[in-house]
């Protein structure tokens, strides 16, 4: 149940970033086009886990309150959005937020239909980056999995640690908070100290 509301946290921090990202761009001046990009954002990676799972129905398609989620997100940007505005790297909180918490649910939705554990956390990646990387395409920017800063990365770091305490007597709970605070906090310092992978050279 925890995991669930979890979950739908993550779908408004990923639907206020899809809105924020849209707003942001001026690329979409109408509701309809702020929704869907937020839309995209929010169901987009966990659409794409239970696919590749064969997890049907699929999330979103059976549970309304993850419209619902979707509809607050959205509603919260276009309230806040000036103000919000006014906040530096306030994408950057809510796109670290949101893949934190995609990561975990990801992997537990995997685990539970009993997917190898290092696919589990692949799994988790999935869930945690495609919504990012539909966002950034509709509003025509380099998706940040391709860009140098760490990021998905993050999530590997976040979902091997949980992986590891899921292995322990700690409540998951405490495993999954955990985890989702690694995730944050390499994601954060990664983007204030400049932390990136080596660079290849052609």
């Amino acid at each position: 149940m925890i995991s669930y509301y979890f979950n739908l946290f993550g779908v408004v921090m990923f639907a206020m970033s899809g809105a924020f990202a849209a707003l942001d761009k001026n690329l979409y001046k109408d509701l309809f086009g702020i929704s869907f990009t937020a839309f995209a954002t929010a169901v987009g990676g966990g659409t794409l886990r239970d696919i590749i799972l064969g997890a049907h129905p699929i999330a979103w398609v059976a549970d309304n309150n993850y419209l619902v989620a979707i509809t607050a997100g959205i509603i919260l940007m276009v309230i806040l959005r000036k103000q919000l505005h006014k906040i530096p790297r306030i994408l950057l909180v809510f796109d670290s937020i949101g893949i934190a918490i995609y990561t975990i649910i990801g992997m537990e939705k995997a685990l539970d239909l009993d997917v190898a554990p290092l696919a589990a956390v692949v799994m988790g990646l999935f869930t945690a980056v495609m919504g990012g990387v539909i966002r950034d395409t509709l509003i025509n920017e380099i998706p940040q999995i391709f860009r140098k800063e760490i990021y998905a990365t993050a999530c590997i770091a976040g979902a091997l640690v949980y992986l590891v305490l899921k292995y322990t007597t700690l409540p998951d709970i405490w495993s999954a908070l955990i985890s989702i605070v690694t995730i944050i906090g390499i994601r954060l310092a990664a983007v204030k100290f400049r932390w990136s992978l080596p660079k290849l050279e052609m």
